[in-house]
């Protein structure tokens, strides 16, 4: 699950370069710095912070529950909170032998806690997840300020960044206008005549915003991907968020779900210690994971859930991480670099995290798909490379450690986010759609949040309510949505954009 560079998305938005640049400060050294403090991304990891209570088994599984869920994500975890706040018996399944899905902080590896999947949560005015951090006792900070371009080996002077800035603006408003007559791919919406921004114009929205190329993301999806405001961090990790907001709920770790059989009135699930039968289940496994075939189903699964999931699969995005001591780069606190390329071949870099000395350097699309393929010594070698082309070759040398994050080769997981496919956006609410009483969850069933940790937590919700009322445990009304927020939320702000 990533999240992207999202307020400088959203001030080039606005629909006039002036207004963009408005977002943009010149240093007395001519570099532009950006300041937007959600150009980023968030990608994939390996290691979790240590378990924090959370009701793990070690006797053997409970025979019967309410609902059953799989999966202990975000949005499995969400689900469960749900269900249990709701006195009805719940037990999570998780076929990892950690809690947080795409979430997972490492705290050992480096001098800093470094979350190797989702970095960031959005729209702290209506995010449940920032107050649940903070009533947790977990730090949260605000994402960086500064930004700059990188040309070469120089910084990007002041004309160069708007012509930058300008090659987004009418870029974000040809998709956008694209959207509003068909769901046509990203790319075949983009202008012809980007010039010397075109590779950089699609790496920061096609590959750094959703896993993949923009010939491969629907126009209308990205479109309504839109309404994400100021980047939030939890310093300690959205790993160790999620772990932390498992305490005390009932968890089955190293657990798969094998084969689900389901009715209208019940659904059976197989694992390797035992079945358990329940009233309801919510799967929120990844969409890869559904098509893999992992988990078996007695009957086939309507054509539809299978269908859907394969026009809303994975993309590829990773991160590759450097300890560089001595700072030979000369960049500040939490810095993000982006660079004039020429091809698919680039990176985005997050300099310095928390003033340490760990920086990572941010890969996905199909260049970052193949590069993930040949390995992390692969991924280790061009990280630095592309740091010399940039920096010299002083960055090389004062690598003290490395490590990468391979989403795609995890089993449980098998890449970063979902985007839909070109005519596909409709698919996120295919796939919410209930299977007899089987829900399913997760950020690829979010019309609005897809690839964020936020959205994951909301399908959760979203899902444990329905199944809630399945059992008869709520009795208001259904929401008129499946796919829809389970709170409100303020509409995005896009002058130029459609609504829909």
């Amino acid at each position: 699950m990533i999240d992207s560079p999202w307020r400088l998305l959203q001030s080039v938005r606005c629909g006039t370069v002036r207004e963009a640049f408005h977002f943009l400060q010149v240093p007395g050294n001519h570099a532009m710095t950006m300041t937007r403090r959600a150009f980023l991304s968030a990608t994939a990891g390996l290691t979790l912070a240590p378990g924090l209570g959370s009701r793990a088994f070690a006797a053997p599984l409970p025979r019967e529950a309410d609902i059953v869920v799989v999966g202990a994500g975000a949005a499995g975890i969400a689900a469960a909170r749900r269900i249990a706040a709701a006195n009805r018996k719940v037990i999570v399944l998780e076929a990892a032998s950690q809690i947080g899905g795409r979430c997972q902080t490492d705290m050992t590896s480096f001098e800093v806690p470094f979350d190797r999947g989702a970095r960031w949560m959005h729209n702290p005015e209506t995010n449940p997840l920032i107050r649940l951090a903070r009533s947790a006792g977990l730090e949260t900070v605000a994402a960086p300020s500064g930004q700059k371009i990188r040309i070469g080996r120089r910084n990007a002077r002041p004309g160069e960044t708007e012509q930058f800035l300008a090659a987004l603006v009418r870029s974000n408003r040809a998709i956008d206008e694209a959207a509003r007559k068909a769901d046509v791919s990203c790319a075949a919406a983009l202008p012809k005549d980007l010039g010397d921004w075109a590779a950089t114009t699609e790496f920061l929205l096609g590959a750094n915003f959703s896993g993949k190329d923009l010939k491969d993301v629907s126009a209308l999806d990205k479109a309504r991907a839109q309404d994400r405001t100021s980047a939030i961090a939890c310093r300690q990790g959205l790993g160790t968020l999620i772990t932390k907001l498992a305490d005390g709920l009932p968890l089955a770790l190293s657990t798969p779900a094998q084969r689900l059989s389901w009715s209208n009135r019940d659904v059976v699930v197989q694992t390797a210690s035992g079945r358990i039968t329940a009233r309801a289940a919510i799967i929120t496994v990844s969409t890869n994971v559904l098509m893999s075939g992992n988990i078996k189903f007695e009957s086939d699964p309507p054509k539809r859930v299978l269908d859907a999931a394969s026009k809303l699969s994975l993309g590829s995005y990773d991160r590759i991480a450097l300890q560089i001591a001595g700072n030979p780069l000369g960049l500040a606190r939490d810095d993000v670099i982006i660079e004039q390329s020429n091809s698919n071949k680039t990176a985005l870099l997050f300099a310095n995290i928390g003033g340490s000395s760990l920086c990572t350097i941010d890969v996905g699309g199909s260049f970052g798909r193949d590069l993930a393929d040949q390995g992390e010594k692969a991924m280790v070698a061009f990280a630095v490379e592309w740091l010399t082309r940039l920096y010299g070759s002083d960055a090389a040398a004062a690598v003290k450690k490395s490590s990468a994050t391979r989403w795609n080769a995890s089993p449980f997981i098998q890449g970063a986010m979902s985007a839909a496919a070109p005519g596909a956006q409709s698919s996120r609410r295919a796939l919410a759609e209930p299977v007899g009483c089987m829900y399913f969850a997760g950020e690829a069933t979010h019309e609005t949040l897809w690839g964020t940790i936020d959205g994951a937590w909301e399908s959760g919700e979203r899902a444990a309510e329905a199944a809630l009322r399945r059992i008869g445990a709520l009795r208001d009304a259904a929401p008129e949505t499946p796919t829809g927020t389970t709170r409100p939320r303020r509409a995005p702000a896009r002058s130029a954009a459609p609504s829909h």
